[in-house]
């Protein structure tokens, strides 16, 4: 069954707060290790308990080396608690984190949402 959304569908790349959305032409190569199906949580909130959250039959998560995959064999939903969903295409998107550059400190950390 097709789920009718109001969202627009990104197509190519998408960021729903700390989290980044990159779709991929094909999966990369490497032993793949399915993390998820159905209920996909794609980063888990530091402080709040909140997560970006894609809960769809046909979804998986899959871990390739150091990268976090999410498969979708139809469009779904990426939910938050604290943000607007964001509709994701069919495909296999790459899921990033937001980092920033501490110049006095000359380190990067990744964003807390």
């Amino acid at each position: 069954m097709k789920k009718q959304t109001n969202h627009t569908t990104a197509n190519s790349t998408a960021q729903q707060g700390d989290v980044l959305l990159r779709k991929l032409h094909e999966i990369p190569e490497g032993v793949s290790k399915i993390i998820s199906r159905r209920r996909c949580t794609l980063a888990e909130g530091e402080h709040t308990g909140h997560s970006h959250v894609v809960e769809d039959d046909e979804a998986e998560l899959i871990q390739i080396g150091e990268r976090l995959l999410l498969r979708l064999a139809q469009a779904a939903t990426v939910k938050h608690e604290e943000h607007k969903p964001i509709c994701l295409s069919p495909g296999v998107w790459e899921v990033g984190r937001v980092k920033e550059y501490d110049w006095f400190e000359k380190m990067e950390r990744q964003v807390v949402d």
